[in-house]
């Protein structure tokens, strides 16, 4: 239950990001939006952006993620992992074709519970890269991810998981 309610308000913070970020007050000393500023003083400069910390990174040399998924929700998720090796793939991001090189996801014979199980094997891991399969997607459709087809499609993937677990490897035997 307290893991549903995680990813529903994860979900949630996903979908609304866009607002907050538009939203947001101007720095001080620099004047809103559409205004040109006050006499006498030069324009800001825009300051660069602070990266954003990865909701799923990895720090081991390898790493997997265990999503527990919804027994009626296994075709959405395949879908999803489908979308997102692509999504990888195409990126003309390095450190996403990078991922996409060392991701693979499995399908575990045995449930996990009522839920199915998947494993995503991650061999290299780019360490503090981004592995949430919703922000890679949401990335991926750039300016397009705010249309309410494309917010529709990443509200049914977020309700595909029942539970993420996130395993940092280090190779012992060679």
């Amino acid at each position: 239950m307290r893991r549903s309610v995680v990813i529903m308000t994860a979900a949630l913070a996903l979908a609304l990001a866009p607002a907050a970020l538009f939203a947001q007050t101007p720095p001080a000393g620099q004047p809103p939006a559409g205004q040109p500023p006050a006499a006498g003083q030069p324009p800001a400069a825009a300051a660069p952006a602070a990266p954003k910390e990865p909701r799923m990174a990895l720090t081991g040399a390898s790493g997997a993620f265990m999503f527990v998924i919804k027994a009626d929700q296994t075709a959405a998720f395949e879908e999803l992992a489908t979308k997102v090796k692509a999504a990888m793939v195409a990126s003309e991001n390095p450190v996403r074709k990078q991922q996409a090189a060392g991701w693979r996801v499995f399908k575990a014979a045995e449930p996990s519970g009522t839920n199915a199980l998947y494993l995503c094997l991650v061999d290299p891991a780019i360490p503090a890269a981004e592995y949430d399969p919703l922000v890679i997607l949401a990335e991926s459709l750039g300016t397009n991810a705010g249309t309410p087809e494309n917010q529709e499609m990443l509200k049914k993937y977020a309700g595909v998981f029942a539970n993420v677990s996130r395993l940092n490897l280090t190779p012992t035997v060679k």
